[in-house]
């Protein structure tokens, strides 16, 4: 989720001034206090993994989601990366962690007692979950700068401001603003980037570092500049029969919008243009109950981007992670394939990991390049890199890139859960993740864990049945189920779980199997029993 940040600030916080500075003054001192990121992070882990040295370390985490609607539910996003937790297995690591409202303890000693060889009473000494106790519709990150006291309490949390860094889910200059307030620095990318990362800024990226994407327009900002796209798209390819609209800020395919070219009037056409309105008006939009009217509002705030819709005999549509750290250094971290559904297949379900290696290395090869971009540009932190690729005939794997993400996303939590319950590594050469004992491992991921039986389990009815079931992770042979959006569980029917095994066979039997237990025992919950005798 991506947004410039500033056209989400409510009146009332917009007339605060919490800094009190120009941006241009406010930009010139977080450059500075982003300074202290290197030192910080020195004296503290790779993202988490490595040990810590003898000195403590302070997290501050805030899952802020910044494009949000009626129809999002904020608390479990927010909890959907209490992952976090386990960086307690470090004894020197403290971590803020800080929700819109408090998480229920069951739901933290469940990430509490996955903590490998730690003493929970020592780890939940080093903890401190924090909420300002607001559930509107609006980001995090917002909620907590209209609250000066609240950020005094962080503050006094944090005992080294030297020895401390600020983890966002993604960067505004809601985020910054924050960093500023908390003086430490923030291991994301600068917000001033944020071009960088919409689909029209993607696109330009892949243009010029010579990275495969769908023959396309961007800076689309109305109709007539849709219509006009689309009529260029059609003449440089007559037998385009399908293309996507995609909103420049979107998340989980929700700001796609799918287009039917057959049928219209051949390329040049006098009619051409008035048909293509005509069907432009009725194109399908990813997100149910979006329409025609609202979404053109919305392409006329963000901007949007007209591609080819790509086809072969097999399509998939994997992602590369890759990290720029404070020295300027790019990581491969990790490949997934990306498991999609809704509407023309372009909403995010879920996440395999890793990547088929038939294409791994390849997307890797690609995604490096734009790594490599983004590192010169001076972008720090965690992203994603979304491709398609297809495989024609002759059984060759052609890769396209998509888009670019500057941010944690929807493969960060699971790939992150592994890595710290496990401590093993990605090698992206081998496109295989291995374990310290040198076990192959892999998982099956999912945020759509959904039925409206659901609703008659809680979190103590999911804990329960992973026990009984047999399906809790066990750090001794590391495979098992991880559960994450609890919160959804009994008033949304819905969570999510991360299946790890020891290959992907195993995960996806694990992954169907915790599906049908959960369906299973819900189905017994909503059952009445007889009334008692008396």
């Amino acid at each position: 989720m991506a947004s410039s940040g500033k056209d989400s600030l409510s009146p009332a916080f917009r007339a605060m001034s919490s800094l009190g500075l120009s941006s241009r003054e406010a930009a010139q001192r977080f450059d500075r206090l982003q300074e202290k990121l290197v030192y910080s992070l020195a004296h503290c882990f790779d993202e988490g993994v490595a040990s810590f040295v003898d000195e403590e370390h302070t997290i501050v985490v805030v899952p802020s989601l910044s494009i949000v609607d009626s129809n999002v539910v904020m608390q479990p996003y927010e909890e959907r990366f209490l992952f976090f937790l386990l960086l307690l297995r470090h004894p020197q690591a403290r971590l803020i962690y800080i929700t819109s409202q408090p998480v229920p303890p069951i739901i933290i000693d469940y990430y509490l007692g996955l903590l490998p060889g730690v003493i929970i009473s020592h780890a939940r000494q080093r903890l401190f979950m924090l909420a300002p106790g607001d559930s509107s519709q609006r980001p995090l990150s917002e909620k907590i700068l209209e609250r000066p006291r609240f950020i005094e309490r962080i503050r006094s949390l944090i005992r080294d401001a030297d020895r401390a860094h600020l983890v966002p889910f993604t960067t505004t200059i809601l985020e910054r603003d924050l960093a500023l307030h908390l003086g430490i620095p923030m291991y994301a990318a600068d917000p001033r980037f944020y071009a960088l990362g919409s689909k029209s800024g993607t696109r330009r990226i892949f243009a010029e570092e010579g990275v495969p994407h769908p023959a396309g327009f961007e800076n689309i900002c109305n109709l007539d500049q849709l219509v006009d796209a689309i009529s260029k798209l059609r003449a440089n390819n007559p037998d385009l029969t399908k293309a996507l609209v995609k909103l420049n800020e979107g998340v989980s395919g929700e700001g796609n919008a799918m287009l039917d070219l057959r049928d219209l009037p051949p390329s040049g056409d006098p009619q051409e243009a008035s048909a293509i309105a005509e069907r432009a008006r009725k194109m399908r939009t990813a997100k149910p109950g979006l329409t025609f009217r609202n979404y053109m509002n919305l392409l006329g705030k963000r901007g949007a981007v007209l591609e080819e819709l790509l086809q072969g005999d097999e399509f998939r549509s994997p992602s590369v992670q890759l990290r720029v750290n404070p020295v300027g250094q790019l990581q491969v971290l990790s490949t997934h394939d990306q498991l999609l559904g809704g509407l023309d297949g372009q909403n995010y379900l879920g996440a395999i990991f890793p990547a088929d290696p038939a294409y791994a290395t390849a997307i890797t090869k690609e995604a490096e390049k734009v790594g490599r971009r983004l590192a010169k540009e001076g972008v720090v932190g965690r992203f994603a890199i979304d491709f398609v690729v297809t495989r024609s005939s002759n059984g060759n794997w052609q890769p396209y890139g998509i888009e670019v993400n500057l941010r944690k996303g929807g493969t960060t939590h699971p790939f992150l859960t592994l890595k710290f319950l496990t401590g093993g590594d990605y090698n992206p050469d081998t496109a295989e993740f291995l374990a310290p004992n040198g076990a192959r491992k892999y998982f099956v991921a999912s945020d759509q864990v959904k039925s409206p039986l659901y609703r008659s389990l809680t979190a103590e009815d999911l804990f329960d049945l992973a026990i009984r079931r047999g399906l809790h992770f066990d750090q001794t042979h590391q495979t098992g189920v991880v559960f994450h959006m609890m919160s959804a569980l009994s008033e949304h029917g819905r969570l999510g779980l991360t299946a790890v095994s020891d290959s992907l066979e195993d995960a996806h039997a694990l992954y169907d199997r915790t599906v049908s237990a959960i369906e299973e025992e819900a189905a017994v919950a909503s059952r009445w029993k007889k009334l008692p005798e008396f």
